[in-house]
């Protein structure tokens, strides 16, 4: 199966949702975290950082319920955070 690329909005929102998640660990190390949800640390690091834009659904759930941050919350966030794509501009034709 060949996967479609990422379009730029999809990747600012995946950075904007790594951003938030960061924000929401304060001061928790990524070691406790990563332990907690049952992932690696690298695996954190890289969605905090925005370098796995589009991260699993149940990873990105572990990790929101070990913060105790909703998934509702975490989207609207990041979505208020990311850049609004630009309208579609109709074709102008010359006349």
């Amino acid at each position: 199966m060949v996967r479609e690329p990422l379009s730029a909005d999809q990747i600012e929102r995946g950075r904007a949702l790594g951003a938030l998640l960061r924000q929401a660990r304060a001061e928790r190390t990524m070691v406790e975290v990563a332990r907690c949800a049952g992932i690696s640390v690298e695996t954190l690091r890289k969605i905090e950082g925005g370098r796995i834009p589009s991260a699993g659904f149940f990873t990105v759930a572990a990790i929101a319920r070990t913060l105790g941050v909703s998934l509702d919350e975490l989207a609207q966030r990041a979505d208020t955070a990311a850049p609004s794509p630009a309208p579609d501009r109709p074709s102008q034709v010359a006349v």
